[in-house]
């Protein structure tokens, strides 16, 4: 229901500045944030920092993950043999040791999905302070960042990747 309400202001504003094209030169650009986010070096730098910060963690849960694989695999070869009380006994176990492991993942996910958006957020308020400068340096009437088809004339991604590149980021 949003996409379509902005969509519908999206078309009404292309309508509004056909008519008012006839009068004067109406400048578009149309910025592709998903490029931004593959290609500027602060979001790799920001990718690089959040696999430092949540590497170790991710080996962990892995290592628990093959721990926990290898004993179930082993209770698997062993259950024929062992009584009933130490097969409840080793199925509790190995539940409670997945149930924790999953608790433990989902949290993982969580806190790296949290870090990743801050991260982003951060790229992004970069990147608008670029579009800004870049529209009001080459008298841009309207910049896009989402739109379902781009005439390659219009986009300027380019542009803002070799600005934010060389600011460093900033």
């Amino acid at each position: 229901m949003m996409n379509i309400s902005r969509q519908l202001l999206l078309g009404s504003l292309i309508a509004v500045a056909g008519f008012s094209a006839s009068a004067q030169e109406f400048k578009v650009g149309i910025v592709n944030l998903d490029r931004i986010f593959r290609e500027a070096n602060s979001a790799k730098a920001a990718q690089t920092k959040l696999e430092a910060e949540f590497g170790k963690r991710d080996k962990e849960l892995n290592d628990v993950a093959t721990q926990l694989k290898t004993l179930s695999d082993k209770f698997e070869r062993e259950a024929p043999t062992l009584s009933e009380t130490q097969r409840n006994t080793r199925q509790k176990q190995l539940v409670d040791q997945d149930r924790d492991f999953q608790r433990k993942r989902r949290e993982f996910q969580e806190d790296l999905n949290a870090r990743k958006n801050e991260e982003l957020q951060q790229v992004i308020e970069r990147a608008n302070r670029v579009v800004k400068t870049l529209a009001e340096a080459e008298k841009y009437d309207l910049i896009i960042q989402e739109a379902v088809y781009v005439n390659p004339k219009h986009d300027i991604t380019d542009k803002v990747l070799r600005a934010l590149n060389a600011a460093g980021g900033r």
